[in-house]
């Protein structure tokens, strides 16, 4: 009976978990039909099937952009073989696959390849196109079409072509944020043009449409009146579309829209959508005359037209993780030059990367689109609003726009403790861990004005369902009430900085004049291949690196000898590549054997320390690490902090090389600089004494020591205190005081998170003395936590022969009214048999890189798996190959002991008094 049932309710409504199970089906049986074309045009029989391949590739180049691979076309056919019975499931009253330009062209390519073999796909997803053929058959309202499409298809490019999906950033925008987009730009184009968006000529393009929600709901909205929409469907509204699935779904959203509004319309196809890559630089000169023609002239005809209004939610991409995906962004010359020329110029940032991010693209791309005269409203990543690296594109858009509307929904799942709580939900649920916000922009020539920038953000701790119920609610940037931002001279919008801050040392010295306390200094180390390169076990390491070397090898062996056939393996089993490793095999170049001299103890986070494969070859990045850190017996310490753009400043001392998120972006200042020199060795000095004799030149091995703070630094400060002595250890443990300062922290907030620290001189030489006096006690505690004692104020609950093996530690947990459970951080499960009670939860207090030193430990004493190499790191060994199997119990109570101890120093520093020297304006 409960079968029947079940039965009966998919057959009256659909399934909607169905079309997830079945997306799985799909993407396996796209990738079978794709095998089949490839097959079709490598028989050498079939000559003349691959001439018209071979043409129709070259239209496809001219429509979307000339880096298209062959097995990007053969995956946009084989998604077409899938996907045209879900059109015709979905629009079963409109012929839009026998009519569309874009389908014939794909079909007519198909048919011309194996008309018979082609048809398997339908018969295997039968089952699946019934169901949403009933699904769609169910749907009463025009709201709810869009709402089963935004579903169906977000589970489709989320299941079925994952890759597709994180190319291009394909995430489907909540109904509420479509309609206050267009009810804003509605208001904008009568406030500020004196027009209404129905008006003739006012041209509306959504350059990356998805499936076409922007523009159905902009004709639902009743901003456009039923007898003037025939006409605006045919003149003014536009749309672009790269993705085959998506295109085809817009195109019968669009006409399906406009047949329900205005009834007893003959059918024709749509003349809004254009399959195109936006971001290419066109040239109609070398459109083909075939069967994309009709598309492609509708592409060189938009391109003529003044558009006034863009709107869209564009692509987030940033690209790939990993070479092994083989799913990098695409690039485009004459907009990347655009974008160099603009937002990369202005910038004081080093990182520029982030600046050709497909969603900043797109803000560069329709600046320029509109010209001097429109309306841009974008909901896309906030990331932009604030970061460091993007204040040249923030200087440019105040010089651009007259107009700045920024209505923040926050989101932001990368924040941790309580501003993770105020973020809360992203409105697009899981799709972005990114914040967001809703961005309107407007050109006026008419407004002598430019850069007038309003400012609103959604409430705190609310859900996304909350979010999206505000949003609804304010309808339009009419209704909310705005905040203006004036601009600093840094180009900061939100979290100005505090000017006082520039009167202060800096610390690094590169890229600038201006002096500096350090000579050299350098971020922390990247591998690229993280599961491989760092490891708690010393021989597991040197297998995993001889593993990976062979096996890179072996693939240069078959290169040579399978010549332009070849194409590299790409199991994360076996490998793990990278851009030199990806050019040298191509190129027939051997790597090196395993070295065992390159096995160097390392930190890879906070109190945790690993074995590293340290080599400039299979390392991504070494930066001036060989500087710092030459051998594994060369002494040093750097105090490392947080880089530029993080969200909380941190930092921590090290005495060997730590990895690029030891603290989040690494930036690691030293005591000494290690210069190759042919020099016989000499005494090596000991960093926690205090004595002149650790400035002198000290060579080790073939390399000398050096001083990394200047003598100018030990001037400026020696200058605010004439009647005193200061070493340059002195200076280096004031500046690890000065840096653990809260009132430092507080104040200075949002300078750290835009730039490198800067260092005040404190208003007396006893204030100086102190922080000097605390930052040596804690680079004690903090390099040699593994010398401190066991905390003893805890409770041991211990059975019997019990094993201090440590698969996972856990918190203990306190059960709510509510019946959820919370941490428990005054207790500790270490393992089935260890438990530790009565932690002191003030422990807790010190963070490091965001979360408690404490945390640190549960999270990395462990034992874990790497899900795409299989590697297992574990923890247990590091302390097994010292032959001390009691390690991370002893680390998990010596770091108890690290944490106090620290919090009581922190508490114990004196009040941030600034020098008459260092004071604004003195």
């Amino acid at each position: 009976m409960e079968e029947d049932i079940r039965a009966r309710i998919v057959k009256k409504v659909g399934n909607r978990k169905e079309w997830s199970d079945w997306a799985e089906d799909v993407g396996r049986i796209c990738e079978e039909q794709v095998k089949h074309i490839k097959s079709v045009l490598d028989d050498p029989a079939n000559e003349a099937s691959r001439k018209k391949f071979d043409e129709f590739s070259k239209e496809l180049k001219n429509t979307l952009n000339g880096e298209l691979s062959r097995e990007e076309i053969l995956d946009m056919l084989g998604q077409h073989i899938v996907t045209k019975p879900v059109m015709d499931a979905l629009f079963s009253k409109f012929p839009f696959t026998e009519k569309n330009p874009l389908s014939k062209a794909m079909s007519t390519m198909l048919e011309s390849l194996d008309k018979e073999g082609m048809k398997s796909a339908t018969k295997l997803l039968e089952g699946f196109y019934n169901s949403v053929k009933l699904r769609a058959k169910n749907i009463k309202t025009s709201e709810g079409r869009q709402t089963v499409i935004l579903e169906l298809f977000d589970k489709f490019f989320k299941t079925a072509f994952p890759k597709l999906r994180d190319k291009l950033g394909i995430v489907y925008t909540p109904v509420p944020v479509v309609d206050f987009i267009n009810n804003s730009v509605a208001d904008i184009l009568k406030k500020e043009f004196g027009t209404t968006i129905d008006a003739p000529d006012v041209h509306i393009l959504d350059p990356f449409t998805g499936t076409g929600t922007f523009l159905t709901r902009l004709m639902q909205s009743g901003l456009i009146p039923k007898d003037k929409l025939n006409e605006k469907f045919k003149n003014d509204i536009h749309a672009n579309e790269i993705v085959p699935l998506a295109y085809y779904v817009a195109s019968m959203n669009l006409e399906s829209t406009l047949h329900e509004l205005v009834p007893n319309l003959e059918y024709e196809p749509n003349p809004v959508m254009i399959w195109t890559d936006t971001f290419a630089d066109h040239d109609p000169k070398s459109f083909f005359s075939t069967s994309l023609s009709e598309n492609n002239a509708r592409l060189a005809k938009t391109n003529e037209l003044d558009i006034r209004v863009i709107i869209g939610n564009p692509p987030y991409s940033v690209g790939q993780d990993s070479q092994n995906d083989d799913n990098a962004n695409e690039h485009y010359e004459k907009l990347d030059k655009r974008l160099t020329a603009t937002y990369v110029s202005r910038t004081n940032s080093t990182l520029k990367g982030k600046l050709f991010d497909s969603y900043i693209r797109a803000y560069r791309w329709a600046s320029d689109r509109i010209k001097d005269k429109g309306v841009i409203g974008f909901v896309t990543n906030a990331g932009w609003i604030e970061s460091n690296s993007a204040d040249g594109m923030r200087k440019c858009m105040a010089e651009e726009f007259n107009s700045i509307y920024i209505f923040h929904l926050k989101g932001n799942a990368r924040t941790q403790g309580e501003q993770r709580r105020k973020e809360k939900d992203n409105i697009f649920g899981e799709g972005s861990r990114a914040p967001v916000a809703i961005v309107l922009l407007v050109k006026n020539p008419d407004d002598p004005e430019k850069g007038k920038i309003y400012f609103h953000a959604v409430d705190d701790y609310l859900t996304r369902e909350e979010k999206l119920a505000q949003i609804g609610k304010a309808k339009s940037i009419s209704q909310i009430k705005w905040q203006r931002i004036y601009p600093d001279k840094h180009g900061d919008w939100i979290n100005q900085r505090d000017d006082s801050y520039s009167c202060f040392m800096r610390l690094d010295g590169k890229k600038t004049e201006e002096l500096s306390i350090f000579k050299n200094f350098s971020l922390g180390i990247v591998t690229s291949r993280d599961a491989w390169s760092y490891i708690s076990s010393c021989d597991t390491l040197a297998q995993n690196i001889a593993n990976l070397i062979n096996h890179y090898n072996a693939e240069v062996d078959r290169r040579l000898k399978e010549g332009e056939d070849f194409i590299p393996s790409s199991d994360p089993h076996y490998i793990k590549w990278d851009r030199p490793q990806k050019r040298d095999v191509l190129k027939g170049k051997y790597s090196q054997l395993f070295s065992k001299e390159k096995q160097y103890p390392s930190f890879y986070r906070p109190f945790n320390r690993q074995w590293l494969y340290f080599d400039r070859y299979w390392n991504n990045c070494v930066y001036q690490m060989p500087k710092l850190f030459p051998t594994t017996s060369a002494e040093n310490l750097a105090i490392c902090v947080t880089g530029i753009g993080a969200k909380e400043f941190s930092c921590l001392i090290v005495n060997q090389i730590p990895c690029l998120d030891f603290v989040e972006k690494s930036q690691c200042f030293p005591r000494f600089i290690y210069n190759t020199t042919d020099n016989s060795k000499k005494k090596e000095p000991d960093l926690f004494k205090s004595t002149e004799e650790n400035s002198e030149t000290a060579a080790s091995g073939d390399f000398i020591k050096e001083d990394a703070i200047t003598d100018e630094a030990l001037e400026h400060f020696q200058e605010a205190y004439p009647e005193n002595t200061i070493s340059k250890d002195d200076l280096f443990y004031y500046i690890y005081g000065i840096l653990h300062s809260p009132d430092y922290r507080t104040k200075y907030a949002n300078n750290l998170s835009k730039e490198l620290p800067r260092i005040p001189r404190v208003a007396t030489f006893e204030q100086f003395k102190a922080f000097s006096e605390a930052g040596r006690k804690l680079a004690d505690l903090h390099v040699n936590f593994e010398k401190q004692p066991r905390y003893s104020g805890v409770n041991i609950q211990m059975k019997p022969g019990a094993s201090f093996h440590v698969t996972q530690m856990k918190w203990g947990k306190i059960k709510g009214k509510t019946g959820n459970a919370a941490k428990d951080k005054t207790r500790l499960i270490y393992n089935s048999d260890i438990t530790i009670e009565n932690i002191p939860l003030e422990a807790q207090e010190y963070v490091v890189n965001k979360k408690s030193a404490l945390d640190w430990i549960v999270e990395r004493c462990c034992i874990k798996v790497d899900k795409d190499s299989g590697i297992v790191n574990d923890f247990n060994k590091y302390g097994e190959e010292m032959r001390d199997t009691t390690y991370p119990y002893d680390l998990f109570l010596k770091v108890i002991t690290v944490s106090v101890e620290t919090v009581k120093i922190v508490k114990n520093l004196p009040a941030l008094e600034i020098h008459p020297l260092d004071r604004e304006g003195d």
